[in-house]
């Protein structure tokens, strides 16, 4: 790893036992890189989906800013950046995007052997986050590996390098092998302190994979799973029973939502840890796009 990159956080690498103690079962069962993942087939949702927001600014003196002209970054789409290592990645601002003005960032990692460009087709979350105000940006998938994901760990640090990022609100989102990597950086030593929240959907890391890990500080999670998946069955609930418990919640009484999820109450810092189940393939976005924007917008700084 690039040791200068990391400076932006500051921390020490990951732990790679922990890294490798979670990819290996998954690569026991052969499947990373071995799925294909279709896009929403409704072709003109797709293309909204792509769409840069124009955001509404609440400036008030608690506003986090940064001085003028020290952030190159243009407003817009920029699709070929890379780390060192050269992965590649695309970083979309609101099409208002003022650079003066900190911004919280969506970092979406991608499924199994899709570009960044076949990500957003897949999870078409631009529009609504960058009207939302936060910058988005889409990760080429790399095959997992303990190496792949320090280095895909890296990317939020590149980017507020660039551009105007509230360093507190970075999130984490991403489907099957992403959704394996923003949960890893969440809980793995050395990057756990990266993300404010997690969103991941479809993520391959099972309960027997947690059960020796240790917990990071309570952090809000929104885990997106389907009870279909053949893939991975059952690695939802798994997860998020380690979570409820890392992040001090009662197990006893989770409260049923109208929209399906489950959410934990008693958590410690009053942090939001909740439970979508769907019903379709492993190959399947769960479409919360909305629910995903709203859970990391409201999602105020615990640690």
């Amino acid at each position: 790893m690039n040791t200068g990159q990391m400076k932006t956080f500051g921390r020490k690498p990951p732990d790679r036992r922990t890294i490798i103690a979670v990819t290996i079962g998954l690569l026991m069962l052969g499947v990373i890189g071995a799925i294909q993942y279709a896009g929403n087939n409704n072709g003109e949702a797709v293309d909204r989906g792509k769409m840069l927001g124009e955001a509404v600014y609440a400036v008030d003196s608690n506003t986090v800013r940064c001085e003028p002209g020290t952030k190159p970054g243009i407003a817009g789409t920029s699709n070929d950046e890379q780390t060192s290592a050269g992965i590649r990645y695309m970083v979309k601002t609101p099409v208002n995007y003022n650079s003066t003005i900190a911004h919280p960032l969506l970092m979406v990692y991608a499924p199994a052997g899709t570009s960044r460009y076949e990500s957003e087709t897949f999870m078409p979350l631009t529009q609504e986050a960058t009207t939302a105000g936060f910058i988005v940006a889409y990760a080429n998938n790399r095959r997992l590996s303990p190496k792949a994901i320090e280095e895909l760990a890296e990317i939020p640090g590149l980017i507020e390098q660039k551009w105007c990022i509230e360093k507190k609100r970075i999130f984490l989102t991403g489907h099957s092998d992403g959704g394996t990597i923003a949960m890893g950086i969440a809980f793995i030593k050395g990057t756990r302190h990266i993300p404010a929240a997690i969103a991941p959907s479809a993520m391959g890391i099972t309960g027997e994979n947690l059960k020796d890990q240790s917990c990071p500080n309570p952090i809000p999670v929104l885990l997106m799973h389907s009870r279909q998946d053949s893939l991975f069955p059952g690695y939802g609930k798994e997860a998020i029973q380690w979570w409820a418990a890392c992040n001090g919640c009662d197990p006893t009484s989770p409260v049923q939502g109208e929209d399906g999820c489950v959410t934990y109450k008693g958590c410690k810092n009053n942090v939001t840890t909740s439970y979508c189940e769907g019903s379709g393939t492993h190959r399947e976005w769960p479409g919360k796009n909305k629910a995903i924007i709203e859970f990391f917008r409201s999602t105020k700084d615990v640690r």
